[in-house]
């Protein structure tokens, strides 16, 4: 199997790994853009614009450049490299997901221009309180009012809702709390009567919000796809998030293990820099060994996101984020260990990677839920 980039993909890489190294080369530049009011700078948002990367994974019919899950690897990688805070995996790979997944011809007529052009923004107000990540959780209700919908329930650590305009909104409008039948989607403006966005801070220095749905009503084409089969569409997404999730884990695996082989090359003990001691090199060496695991399954995942066939895909993208997850832990807290002190000093970038790796290890899902989803198909061979 070729694992070379096309031309077309090189270019793209180069692109999005100078911009991210230009805009975001020091911690001062992540952390100034963090304090902007949507937790990133907007200005840096209508460049990665103007770098096509908004659009990437959507159709050229649509105005998009018709990218897929490896064109979004790459950029997700580079950007994670680099912590940029911007809502790339909230807006574009989520919420855009549903939308390019599900969305009829006017809905991505109406939104993807947008989309792609920076001025509008998505978020994917799935998880609530209660489900631990069974996505068939669902006990926020869309009765039917009318000719249109009345949402009523919660949503909660929805990734960059204050930075959105408009939502997508998973809610059941038939079935049990918990029945995999039953479950729609929904577009729903930011700004809807009913709707509370309670936005807050997140351990890696990003943004979530927890929503309150109070009876927002909407009108008849709110709906996203077909009404009670929208679990499908959940799946998908959350698969194609969990890859991008995987390559993100290893563009800051990759910084945070140059960072430290750097730091032991500086550190002198005893008259000599730490990295001359072969223990040292050693635990060094493991670490890029971990870091190379979690690359392979990063792009193994890659490779099964944009399968149609879920008994397939699901799987792999979980048995990959086993391998990000585990990996994503020992190289954090190696890095932390062979800093010492200044490792978990929040005035140097190598705490703030491994906070990012820390959240990335429960974000999407957690190891045992990922061990169970792999479980349940039999193992990947079992899969196949």
């Amino acid at each position: 199997m070729d694992f070379d980039f096309t031309d077309e993909q090189s270019l793209l890489k180069d692109s999005v790994t100078r911009w991210a190294a230009d805009r975001y080369g020091s911690l001062e530049q992540v952390e100034a853009a963090r304090r902007k009011p949507p937790g990133f700078d907007e200005g840096a948002w209508a460049q990665l614009a103007e770098l096509g990367l908004l659009g990437l994974p959507f159709s050229e019919e649509d105005g998009g450049f018709g990218g897929g899950p490896v064109e979004t690897m790459i950029a997700v990688e580079a950007l994670g490299r680099h912590l940029a805070p911007e809502p790339y995996l909230a807006s574009v790979v989520l919420g855009g997901g549903a939308l390019r997944l599900a969305g009829i011809a006017a809905q991505r007529e109406n939104l993807v221009p947008g989309l792609v052009e920076g001025s509008h923004r998505l978020a994917f107000a799935h998880g609530e309180r209660q489900a631990r990540y069974d996505r068939a959780d669902v006990a926020t209700t869309a009765r039917r009012e009318g000719d249109g919908f009345r949402l009523d329930g919660a949503k909660a650590v929805v990734l960059n809702a204050d930075a959105a305009q408009t939502l997508v909104v998973s809610a059941r409008t038939a079935g049990g709390q918990r029945d995999e039948a039953g479950i729609s989607l929904f577009l729903v403006s930011a700004d809807a009567p009913g709707l509370t966005i309670k936005p807050y801070p997140t351990q890696d220095g990003g943004r979530a919000a927890d929503l309150v749905l109070d009876g927002v009503t909407l009108t008849p084409d709110a709906l996203l796809g077909e009404a009670d089969a929208g679990l499908p569409v959940i799946e998908r997404v959350l698969d194609e998030g969990i890859a991008a999730l995987c390559a993100e884990a290893v563009g800051v695996m990759e910084a945070l293990h140059a960072l430290t082989v750097d730091y032991l090359k500086t550190r002198k003990q005893f008259g000599s820099a730490i990295g001359g001691f072969q223990v040292l090199q050693h635990r060094a060496v493991d670490m890029l060994m971990s870091l190379e695991q979690a690359r392979s399954m990063a792009l193994y995942a890659t490779m099964m996101a944009g399968s149609d066939d879920a008994a397939e895909r699901a799987p792999a993208v979980s048995a990959a984020k086993v391998q990000i997850n585990r990996s994503a832990r020992y190289v954090g807290q190696e890095a932390v260990q062979l800093h010492g002190g200044i490792g978990m000093t929040l005035e140097y970038l190598g705490a703030h990677l491994f906070r990012r790796l820390a959240t990335i290890e429960y974000l999407l899902g957690d190891t045992p839920y990922h061990l169970r989803r792999v479980s349940a198909a039999g193992g990947l061979l079992g899969a196949a």
